[in-house]
């Protein structure tokens, strides 16, 4: 069974009809690409069937190898990769399924980001941004996916504002 689908995949069926297994964004992003032939940044949905295979029997054999050739993928179309140096992938995880994998039932931006990646992501714009990207990205996984609580990173970023005597959070350095 295959338990990943890039938005451009052929379907069978049209995606708009392929909710249950794509999920609403999935469908509609494969809709976008494959059909109306729209300029949707290049992408993969992990189908409701792995969510399914998870709660039956836990984590689906064959679902870690199909998430590395589908970044394999992503990382080739878009000639970066996940946490490079120089020139970092970032990434976006969205829930549209109607049920979802534990923990995946709201957004994670920036993926991709880490201690290395943030400094390519500052060369490319500018520092503060990456900065943010990055706080953001660590805030969000882990309220997301770990669980933690997410006053736990604002009252930090209080703490900071405060400290930097910074009359906003954009005037935090």
């Amino acid at each position: 069974m295959t338990y990943v689908s890039p938005f451009d995949h052929e379907h069978d069926r049209p995606p708009r009809e392929l909710k249950a297994l794509l999920g609403g964004n999935g469908a509609d992003l494969a809709e976008m690409t494959s059909v109306l032939g729209l300029p949707v940044p290049p992408g993969f949905t992990i189908t409701t069937e792995a969510c399914c295979a998870y709660l039956a029997s836990g984590w689906p054999e064959t679902l870690d190898a199909e998430i590395d050739e589908h970044i394999g993928r992503l990382e080739t179309i878009m000639g970066r990769r996940l946490g490079d140096k120089a020139d970092p992938l970032l990434v976006s995880v969205r829930s549209g399924a109607p049920s979802s994998m534990p923990g995946m039932m709201d957004t994670v931006l920036n993926l991709g980001l880490n201690d290395d990646a943030v400094e390519g992501l500052a060369r490319q714009t500018d520092e503060r941004f990456a900065c943010d990207s990055y706080r953001r990205c660590i805030a969000l996984y882990g309220r997301v996916v770990l669980g933690t609580d997410e006053m736990a990173f604002d009252d930090l970023f209080d703490a900071a504002q405060s400290l930097a005597d910074a009359p906003s959070d954009d005037a935090v350095r």
